[in-house]
């Protein structure tokens, strides 16, 4: 490796251990190292703005301002409020259950839209359930994104990185259903049995307040019909849009950025008012991860580490499928899993190539999409979930930090993956 490499791994290392220590706000951090990597040469204003596979990638960034505008909007309807009573009704106040109902909720969800909107959906009301019942919101806001990151696994649509898989791999929605949402649905239910033991201290149980609670009424909390109304016409265009998004040839973003101007115009709100509430400081957030994780691509490191794994593991299909499933844990959950699947994911594409291209080589794809979607939850910059939701409670005044999320996140992705992995073993070696 050359200086101008060197220099790049140590000021990606140095920008990390600040984001982990938050000796650095985390915003701070990403900027200052993506204005570091264009001073020293590891990329340019053209890489990091305008390369398709390496610099920032816009389709994420407008596709989350998109959704940030229809959550501020329809926040105002008091639908937020309303889910919020609904679900501590049915969980009759208890904590755990009410854990496991948003859980699954969420879980639903993330598979039929990205995990992005699903939390920007979720977040707001378990905060609001939360200050209802007086419990902390961080353990189930966590429990909530890491649900979302394993669910978001089932299919074509549920994860970004999926859709890149998916788009070079050739493989169909349909495909995703019949590998991947077994495993997903599997996982969601260990992680819920999981977050009875890892959430205890957060389940305390107030007879009073719940006792409030259950006498308010859900339509109560509505307080526009008429934006509600307009809301769920645009949201339910913008989710159909995001399901047929291939066949209409409109990338995600497109969808989001549309459905959210369009909402913010008939919606007759103040504009002002309604794009105060964006996340900024998320978004300008992931434009320095991009542009730090593009210099990476640019100077090689990640492209030689995942071709490192390819030769190792050459002519050993079982050999190569462990490799990149256990292998793209630690690098999913350093770096953001969407540049990382985007750098590696030609790499895959040799190495199925080289396997003879036959139809058991899909096995690799399979590892590859549960190793990085499963790492999502290791740290809090592994996925584009977790960045949202940090944000998300950070304006709410609850601060979460990297290593309470990674406390928690290392163990899930330890048995997830763990149990991905004997799920590989069965379905495509044993028994063959």
């Amino acid at each position: 490796m050359n200086v101008t490499t060197w220099l790049a791994l140590a000021v990606f290392v140095v920008v990390y251990v600040l984001i982990a220590t938050e000796w650095v706000h985390r915003v701070a951090a990403a900027l200052g190292g993506a204005v570091a990597m264009l001073l020293i040469g590891a990329t340019t204003s053209e890489h990091a703005f305008f390369s398709a596979d390496a610099g920032v990638d816009w389709n994420v960034i407008f596709l989350l301002l998109g959704m940030m505008l229809i959550v501020s909007v329809l926040k105002r309807t008091g639908v937020f409020e309303f889910m919020a009573i609904w679900a501590v009704r049915r969980a009759r106040g208890r904590p755990y259950r009410l854990m496991v109902l948003l859980i699954l909720v969420t879980s639903v969800l993330s598979a039929w839209l990205d995990n992005v909107t699903t939390v920007l959906l979720i977040a707001p009301v378990t905060i609001l359930v939360c200050e209802r019942l007086a419990l902390p919101p961080v353990p189930f806001l966590i429990a909530e994104v890491m649900a979302c990151n394993i669910s978001g696994a089932a299919t074509l649509i549920g994860d970004p990185p999926n859709i890149m898989i998916g788009s070079r791999a050739g493989l169909s929605f349909n495909d995703f259903l019949l590998h991947m949402t077994p495993i997903a649905a599997l996982l969601v239910v260990v992680f819920a049995v999981m977050a009875r033991w890892m959430f205890r201290h957060a389940f305390t149980y107030d007879p009073e307040r719940v006792a409030r609670v259950m006498e308010l009424r859900e339509r109560d909390a509505i307080k526009d019909v008429r934006l509600l109304v307009v809301s769920g016409v645009v949201i339910a265009i913008v989710m159909v849009c995001f399901v047929l998004h291939t066949a209409l040839h409109l990338e995600l973003s497109v969808v989001a950025i549309s459905g959210g101007l369009l909402l913010l115009a008939v919606s007759r709100l103040d504009a002002g008012e309604v794009v105060r509430d964006v996340e900024w400081p998320t978004l300008a957030f992931f434009t320095g991860l991009f542009v730090m994780v593009g210099a990476l691509v640019r100077t090689g490191i990640i492209a030689d580490l995942g071709q490192a794994a390819a030769r190792a593991t050459e002519g050993q299909l079982f050999g190569a499928s462990m490799a990149l499933l256990f292998g793209s844990v630690v690098p999913s959950a350093v770096i953001d899993n969407i540049p990382f699947v985007a750098s590696v994911s030609p790499v895959v594409s040799e190495v199925v190539a080289a396997s003879g291209g036959i139809e058991q080589a899909a096995v690799l794809w399979w590892s590859f999409a549960l190793g990085a979607d499963l790492a999502g939850n290791a740290t809090i910059i592994a996925s584009s979930a977790n960045v949202v939701t940090v944000g998300i409670a950070d304006r709410a005044g609850h601060h979460i930090s990297f290593w309470q999320f990674s406390r928690y996140g290392l163990v899930v992705t330890a048995v997830t993956t763990s149990i991905a992995g004997l799920y590989v073993w069965l379905r495509y070696f044993a028994f063959v």
